[in-house]
């Protein structure tokens, strides 16, 4: 099996926390090595996924958490953002997940809207979970040659 770092952070579903997962990675990808601009479309991307859990997630409770995962392998990163605090189950997760397709109605996935255009165009694979709330897993390259993309933008890197 591919090894690989994982990161798990829980914060409040309060935008004032938005600001701490956008430094932390910056912080990982920086150690990782992406380019200036693939970490700031990373700290884009990752505030897009944040800022609709806790405009979406938490409507009536005032106590919500949001879980962010992140997967550092050698050769991308995985950025898991899911609208409730419980742990992420990786397998349960990798299971459950499909891709995001553009013709996917945003609306059934979260009334409001989403972000997710722009997560797409931002990161080099994204796809959704909606068993348990939303999970959003997104996945940045390193090196954008090892990035195979069939019509759907589902990479083909093993």
């Amino acid at each position: 099996m591919e090894q690989f770092d994982f990161v798990e952070m829980k914060v409040p579903a309060k935008a004032e926390y938005v600001g701490v997962i956008r430094l932390s990675v910056s912080g990982i990808a920086n150690r990782m090595g992406f380019s200036y601009e693939d970490i700031e479309d990373l700290k884009v991307a990752i505030s897009e996924a944040i800022t609709n859990a806790v405009d979406h997630a938490y409507q009536e409770q005032e106590d919500g958490e949001v879980t962010v995962g992140f997967g550092v392998y050698d050769d991308r990163l995985e950025v898991m953002v899911a609208d409730h605090g419980g742990s992420f189950d990786l397998n349960e997760i990798k299971d459950g997940i499909g891709p995001y397709k553009n013709t996917e109605s945003v609306e059934s996935l979260r009334e409001g809207g989403f972000g997710l255009f722009l997560i797409d165009a931002l990161m080099d694979k994204v796809q959704i979970n909606s068993n348990y709330g939303v999970i959003v897993l997104m996945t940045k390259y390193l090196d954008e040659t090892e990035v195979g993309f069939d019509d759907d933008q589902i990479s083909t890197t093993q």
